[in-house]
C-alpha cells in the first residue's frame, strides 16, 4: 500500500544541513561554475571519522576534471578560507569531511537554549485523525492492546509536535457476534453475577464469560462429531452458536431484553477500560461506537447497490467483486441483513471526514488487517469519495512472549492490568534495591515506581520499529543500564540533581556560551541537540516513535559519558562551570520533551 505524503513545516528543521549545503554550493560554483543543488550530496559524517558533515565528491568529478582527493581538497580549502563557521576539513578518498567551528556550535546552542518550544513546529493548519485502541467489549485489554494504545498515543503526540491539529479517537467494537457470545454465556452460566457482587473488574468479568462460551461451544462441537457429524458442519450446527446468532439478530431488531442486557454488560466493560486507559496514560478526544455507525454503513451499501457497484446473491447477502483489481469478492451484508466489520468501517470513515473535514485519517491496527484496509480504501474510492486516498493504515507487528502467541478465546492472554501492576512492582523492588528510593517519602517512592515501571514498558515497546513483530521481555525492559526507559529517566534525574546542587551553592547556568570554552565533548552534545527538530520531523513522516526513542537514548548515553569525563559542580573555572550547567539544563529539557512524545514521564529525583 502506497504511503500518502504528509508535509510538515518547521523553519528550524535541518537549518544546519541547509547551511552546509549552501556553503558547499557557493564554493563549487566559485571553483567550477554553476551546479544544481541535486548534484550535491551532503550527509552527517559517520561517527568513526572526524567531521560534522560530509560531501560526496564523486558526482563533481566531471566538472572538476580532477581526482576525487584533489577535488575534495580544493573544495575544502576554499570553504575554510571563505567560511568563518568552518574550522577545518579532512579528505577520505572521495569524501570531504567538514568540521564546523566551536563558535558555530556555541551560537547554535544559544539559539536552542532561548527556545522553550525547541523541536516543535508552529501550527500548519492540517487536521489529522488517529484511531487507536479499538477494543472489543467481550474481553479486557491485553498486551497486544498495550502496543496499539502506546503506538497510537505516541504517534498522535509526534504529529502534534509537527504542527498538525490531531484528533485522537477510539472506535469501540460494541456489537456483533463476539459480544453476543459473552452475553449468552452470562445468561446461561452467570447466575446474576455482577462486578460488584463478584469483586471482579467489569471487563475481566465479561471476558470470563467469553472464555466460558468457547469452552461450551467446543464441547458441543465435540459431541456432534462423536455422533457422526463432520467437524465443519458441527461448528455451524452447535446449538450454543445458533443461539448467539439469534441473539445478534434480536439485538439488531432492538429486542428490549437483549438490548438491555447489552447495555448493562457493555457498561461494565467501559468502566473497566477507563481504569486501564488511565493507568496506561492514554486518552481520546472522541469515542465512536460501532452500534451507532453500522446503520450509516448499511445505507452506503444500499447506495452502492443502486449504482451497481455491489451485487446481491441468492441468499440475500451483498458483495463487491474486486477480482478485476487483483483481489477477491468481499462480503458487505450477510443474508440475514446483519452487517460485518467492513460495513461499519465504511460508515465510520464517511462520518469522520464529513464531520471534521480531515486532511488525513490514520488507523493504528495490527498487520493481520492489512487486506481489510486495502479493501476499505478501494471500496470508498469506487463509491466516489476522493478522500479515500487520505486514509492510511499504520500497520504494526504483533507482540509475542517467550512462551509464544496469545489466544483470547482460551484465556491465555497477558492481561494489561496485571502487566502494568507487575511492571510497577518490579520497578519499585529494583529501585529500592539499587538505593534510588533512599530519602523518598512513601508517596514519592510509589510515584517514582509507577513512572519508572510504565516508562520501562512504554519505552521497550516503542523503541521497536512499528512494522516489526516484537518479543516482549518484562525483565529486560526494567534495567537502569542500556537502551531502556529507566536509563533515560535516571539520566534526567541525575541532571536535575546536579542543577539542584548548583542552585544550593549559588551557581547559575550561563545565559549564553562562547565557542572558545567548548570541548569536543560539548560540541558533540550540542550537535545532538541540534538534531532534535529533524528527528521529530523524521518520526512524524514515518509515524515511528522508535526514531524518538533511539534519539533520546543516544542523547542520554552521550551525556552520561560526558558527565563521567568532565566535572561540573567541582569545575574551578567559573565560565566552564556555568556553561556546563547550561548545557546540562537544556539536555534535561530535551530529554523530557522527547520522552513526552512517547507518553513517558521523567522523575525529578531518583
Amino acid at each position: 500500500m502506497a504511503k500518502f505524503a504528509v508535509t510538515f513545516v518547521n523553519a528550524k528543521q535541518m537549518n544546519i544541513e541547509n547551511f552546509v549545503l549552501d556553503t558547499v554550493k557557493r564554493s563549487v560554483n566559485a571553483l567550477y561554475g554553476e551546479i544544481k543543488s541535486d548534484a550535491l550530496q551532503v550527509q552527517q559524517t559517520r561517527k568513526e571519522f572526524e567531521g560534522d558533515y560530509t560531501l560526496v565528491v564523486f558526482p563533481l568529478l566531471k566538472i572538476s576534471r580532477k581526482s576525487p582527493e584533489a577535488t575534495a581538497t580544493e573544495i575544502g580549502e576554499y570553504i575554510v578560507a571563505n567560511t568563518p563557521e568552518v574550522k577545518s576539513f579532512n579528505v577520505i578518498k572521495g569524501f570531504l569531511n567538514i568540521v564546523l567551528s566551536e563558535e558555530f556550535w556555541a551560537k547554535c546552542f544559544n539559539e536552542i537554549e532561548a527556545d522553550n518550544s525547541y523541536g516543535f513546529s508552529a501550527n500548519n493548519g492540517r487536521t489529522i485523525m488517529v484511531e487507536y485502541s479499538s477494543p472489543n467489549t467481550n474481553k479486557p485489554l491485553h498486551l497486544g492492546h498495550i502496543r496499539n494504545n502506546l503506538l497510537g498515543y505516541s504517534v498522535s503526540q509526534i504529529l502534534k509536535a509537527n504542527g498538525n491539529n490531531v484528533i485522537k479517537v477510539n472506535l469501540v467494537n460494541d456489537r456483533g457476534i463476539h459480544i453476543c457470545k459473552s452475553m449468552l454465556a452470562w445468561k446461561k452460566f452467570g447466575g446474576g453475577e455482577t462486578p460488584e457482587s463478584s469483586g471482579i473488574k467489569g471487563d475481566h468479568l465479561v471476558g470470563n464469560y467469553y472464555v466460558a462460551f468457547d469452552k461450551a461451544y467446543k464441547k458441543e462441537v465435540k459431541e456432534l462429531v462423536a455422533n457422526g457429524m463432520n467437524e465443519e458442519d458441527a461448528k455451524h450446527e452447535a446449538p450454543i452458536m445458533k443461539e448467539a446468532q439469534e441473539m445478534l439478530r434480536k439485538w439488531e431488531a432492538k429486542d428490549p431484553e437483549v438490548y438491555s442486557l447489552w447495555q448493562t454488560m457493555n457498561g461494565w466493560v467501559y468502566d473497566g477500560f477507563d481504569i486501564t486507559y488511565k493507568a496506561m496514560g492514554v486518552d481520546f478526544d472522541k469515542v465512536y461506537y460501532e452500534s451507532q455507525t453500522y446503520l450509516l454503513g448499511k445505507s452506503l451499501v444500499e447506495e452502492g447497490l443502486k449504482k451497481g457497484i455491489f451485487f446481491r446473491k441468492e441468499d440475500g447477502s451483498v458483495w463487491i467483486d474486486l477480482t478485476a483489481d487483483g483481489l477477491d469478492q468481499k462480503l458487505l451484508l450477510r443474508g440475514d441483513g446483519t452487517s460485518v466489520y467492513m460495513t461499519q468501517d465504511l460508515g465510520t470513515a464517511y462520518e469522520r471526514f464529513k464531520e471534521f473535514s480531515l486532511d488525513d485519517l490514520i488507523y493504528v491496527v495490527g498487520n493481520e488487517q492489512n487486506y481489510h484496509f486495502q479493501v476499505l480504501k478501494l471500496i470508498l474510492s469506487k463509491l466516489g469519495f476522493s478522500w479515500a486516498d487520505h486514509i492510511f493504515h499504520l500497520s504494526y507487528g504483533m507482540v509475542e512472549l517467550p512462551e509464544g502467541k496469545m489466544k483470547s478465546r482460551e484465556g491465555t492472554v497477558v492481561d494489561a492490568d496485571d502487566l502494568i501492576d507487575e511492571m510497577v512492582k518490579t520497578a519499585h523492588d529494583m529501585s529500592q534495591e539499587l538505593g534510588k528510593l533512599d530519602n523518598a517519602t512513601e508517596e514519592e517512592a510509589m510515584e517514582i515506581s509507577r513512572m519508572v515501571g510504565l516508562g520501562a514498558l512504554k519505552y521497550f515497546i516503542l523503541k521497536v520499529d512499528p512494522k516489526k513483530t516484537m518479543l516482549f521481555d518484562p525483565k529486560e525492559s526494567i534495567d537502569f543500564n542500556g537502551n531502556t526507559g529507566p536509563f533515560i529517566q535516571y539520566t534526567h534525574a541525575r541532571i536535575k540533581s546536579v542543577l539542584r546542587k548548583a542552585e544550593e551553592a549559588g551557581i547559575k547556568p550561563a545565559q549564553t556560551i562562547k565557542g572558545a570554552s567548548l570541548t569536543k565533548g560539548e560540541s558533540e552534545l550540542i550537535k545532538l541537540l541540534a538534531d532534535y527538530p529533524a528527528t521529530v520531523h523524521l518520526a512524524g513522516n514515518n509515524y515511528s516513535p522508535a526514531v524518538i526513542a533511539n534519539y533520546a537514548y543516544d542523547l542520554a548515553k552521550t551525556y552520561n559519558g560526558y558527565y563521567h569525563d568532565y566535572p561540573i559542580i567541582k569545575e574551578t573555572d567559573s565560565d566552564k562551570q556555568s556553561m556546563r550547567l547550561a548545557l546540562s539544563m537544556v539536555i534535561a529539557r530535551t530529554l523530557k520533551s522527547a520522552m513526552s512524545l512517547l507518553g513517558i514521564g521523567v522523575p525529578e529525583r531518583m
